[in-house]
């Protein structure tokens, strides 16, 4: 969903259930930074937004608490609290002088991995705090599964999670290969009873900015751009002469260029029909200061990326539209993907729903066209189908993308012509899978691939998050309890 980050940058990974640690407590030390989580916890279970507002006057660091309102603050709060319930401490992971890193339990059973990171010096104060959904340690008492038992499970959890209207959307399994489970449920358009269907089109939000890292690396390995160019090398034009003069492709592919977001004040008073090409985005953010010394810190950054299709169509001359179709769709054969306009009439795509910031359970379904904008961006907001998003799996194992090298970077972060690491941009990576995901109002998607085990999920849903994350943490636990 589009939440103002407050304390929290929420950031989607694998997740799957468990409960081998549901019993397990965990004690923080008694420094100053380990007092202040342990703060945290008890003004987040609280429920009381008054607790809440003193735990963040008395332990959010000056800089940080000018950067968003209390009431912004508060309605992340609020969602977050909705969301999660409570959150129960189970294990310090790490502790360092200037960061914690706990994992803890919801009162809905799921997990996560909490990153608090304090200022290196003087009272040490918060300056944020990243969660991630997780993966429990695994139960080795739980009963495995075969392939059958784990398909009925999901067809009858979908059933019921549609039922409820907790679900709408298309989800594909596929495991060595074989594509074992394909269906839709819900509604495309709920005024017009239209159902959705296997091939339907969903909005995929910000699974798009992966589209936009394999542009980007596709350029680099072409000798057409750098990971270390400098913004002020491609766009001289850049409005901002501090992200012109510091900020490179790399700082931008990894969310520390201290650029920030495209919404806020100006994309909420701009007519979405205005807002239908990179060009149109940018004035929403250009001439805003940084945020931050480039590389010294993340933050969640579309506007990061829609300066990297700025990037691309200068280098390319054209559309950062036409250069997606031309080097990644029609390549992996994905002919129902593109970035279709809110008001051109296209077949079989679905609408988004939404209830809305507050996210509340009682309130009515709305269409979410006043929330998007007419056209999508490197950032995010193209459209596909569950089939064409298996093409875009096989398509990048099969490096049709990129060479192996650089395939390997997209994946690992590994640059071909560094041999180092570098920070990974968000999406949760790893030599044993990828895990991409998109979240706005009525817009939640997931991409999940396990290299070694050849399992891939797909969950497309035009309903608010975390309705195909929910879906998607479902099949993975259910997954790694089948049978060998």
């Amino acid at each position: 969903m589009r939440l103002k980050p407050v304390l929290a940058i929420i950031a989607l990974s694998l997740a799957v259930a468990g409960t081998a640690l549901a019993k397990e407590t965990a004690k923080l030390s008694r420094t100053p930074a380990g007092k202040r989580v342990a703060a945290y916890f008890a003004a987040f279970n609280s429920g009381n937004e008054q607790t809440m507002r003193e735990y963040m006057e008395k332990n959010v660091a000056p800089e940080a608490l000018q950067q968003w309102s209390m009431e912004e603050r508060l309605t992340v709060y609020r969602q977050m609290k909705e969301e999660m319930g409570g959150l129960t401490l189970r294990r310090v992971v790490e502790t360092k002088e200037n960061a914690v890193t706990v994992l803890a339990q919801s009162q809905k059973g799921d997990w996560f991995k909490l990153g608090f990171e304090f200022e290196p010096k003087g009272e040490h104060k918060l300056l944020g705090i990243r969660i991630e959904n997780t993966e429990p340690p695994p139960d080795p008492n739980l009963p495995k599964l075969t392939e059958a038992q784990v398909m009925d499970s999901l067809e009858a959890y979908l059933t019921g999670e549609c039922k409820a209207d907790e679900f709408s959307g298309t989800v594909l399994v596929v495991r060595g290969g074989r594509t074992v489970y394909e269906k839709a449920f819900g509604l495309a358009s709920r005024e017009y009873n239209i159902p959705n269907r296997a091939d339907t089109k969903y909005n995929l939000g910000s699974i798009n900015k992966f589209f936009t890292k394999i542009a980007i690396g596709q350029l680099v390995q072409e000798g057409k751009l750098s990971f270390d160019d400098a913004l002020g090398k491609i766009l001289p034009e850049y409005p901002n002469p501090d992200a012109r003069g510091k900020v490179t492709i790399r700082h931008l592919l990894t969310m520390t260029s201290g650029i920030g977001d495209f919404f806020g004040e100006e994309y909420d008073a701009t007519p979405k029909d205005r807002i239908r090409s990179i060009r149109d985005y940018l004035p929403l953010f250009t001439g805003k200061p940084l945020a931050f010394e480039p590389g010294t810190q993340r933050k969640y950054s579309n506007g990061g990326y829609v300066v990297l299709g700025a990037v691309i169509e200068k280098i390319t001359g054209g559309s950062y539209y036409d250069y997606v179709r031309e080097h990644i769709t029609k390549p992996a054969g994905m002919e129902d993907t593109d970035f279709f306009e809110a008001d051109a009439p296209t077949p079989n795509l679905a609408m988004g729903y939404t209830r809305g910031e507050e996210g509340r359970k009682d309130s009515p379904w709305r269409n979410n066209i006043y929330t998007r904008p007419a056209r999508g961006s490197s950032a995010g907001g193209g459209y596909s189908t569950a089939p064409d998003m298996l093409k875009f799996s096989q398509a990048l194992k099969a490096n049709k993308f990129l060479t192996p090298e650089y395939t390997n970077w997209l994946l690992n972060d590994q640059e071909p012509s560094r041999g180092g690491k570098q920070t990974k941009s968000g999406s949760k990576e790893g030599k044993g899978g990828l895990g991409i995901a998109g979240g706005a109002p009525g817009i939640n998607t997931m991409l999940e691939m396990d290299l070694e085990r050849d399992d891939t999920v797909i969950v497309l849903s035009n309903y608010d998050p975390p309705s195909a994350e929910r879906v998607d943490r479902k099949i993975r636990g259910w997954l790694d309890r089948i049978k060998k």
